[in-house]
């Protein structure tokens, strides 16, 4: 999770993917403008490595290519860095696969490409509390439903699924639920993305609300 401090004392450290040069250049030309430091710059092909050289406090990415590219070298993180995606809104049919790559992460924003450098800082100001960011066109897009349509007979979660929840409504990380349970972060991704479709929630807070008002969980 991002150092909250880095809100008052210093600029967000950040390492900015995309896979086309010029959409690198103008990404981190629109972070430095909002005040923002960046690290590095990377084509993504091996995000892991870039953030375990970087170091950064937070991935800022650029969804421009292909969803499936997207959800694969996503997958591939071992962290629980907050992201930061920008799409664009004419590409909507590919935005709930979007989505599903970035839910898995304890924080995660979702803003619209033309997003101005403002609301990018105070979107990471956002991550940096723990808070989950879709900004207002892209959820509309979305579709999200206002109450889920969860049938426990139907499509039950799990016990695996049921032990990831409990961790999940005690505010831990991927990592926090790995240890705990002895299974990989790729593994708690798995899971909690599972959770979170069945349950049809955007967020893991969501999720947990949503499995509080069914009864699935005790707080």
């Amino acid at each position: 999770m991002m150092d909250p401090r880095r809100i008052d004392d210093e600029a967000a450290q950040l390492l900015v993917a995309a896979d086309n040069p010029l959409a690198r250049a103008g990404l981190t030309a629109l972070l430095e403008a909002g005040g923002c430091t960046v690290l590095a710059q990377t084509d993504g092909a091996d995000l892991q490595r870039d953030i375990d050289r970087v170091q950064p406090d937070a991935l800022v990415i650029d969804a421009s290519w292909g969803s499936s590219v997207i959800r694969q070298r996503l997958s591939r993180i071992e962290s629980d860095l907050p992201v930061l995606a920008v799409a664009d809104e004419d590409v909507f049919q590919s935005l709930p696969a979007l989505l599903n790559s970035l839910r898995v992460f304890p924080q995660f924003a979702l803003l619209a490409r033309h997003s101005d450098p403002e609301l990018i800082a105070a979107a990471l100001d956002a991550l940096a509390a723990g808070l989950t960011v879709i900004a207002p066109q892209l959820s509309a897009l979305l579709g999200a439903p206002e109450e889920s349509r969860y049938l426990a007979e139907e499509n039950p979660l799990t016990a695996r699924e049921q032990e990831v929840l409990q961790h999940l409504a005690r505010g831990l990380t991927n990592r926090a639920i790995a240890l705990e349970l002895d299974i990989t972060q790729h593994t708690v991704k798995f899971h909690v993305n599972a959770i979170m479709g069945k349950l049809e929630a955007q967020s893991r807070t969501e999720a947990v609300v949503r499995a509080t008002r069914l009864g699935l969980i005790a707080l």
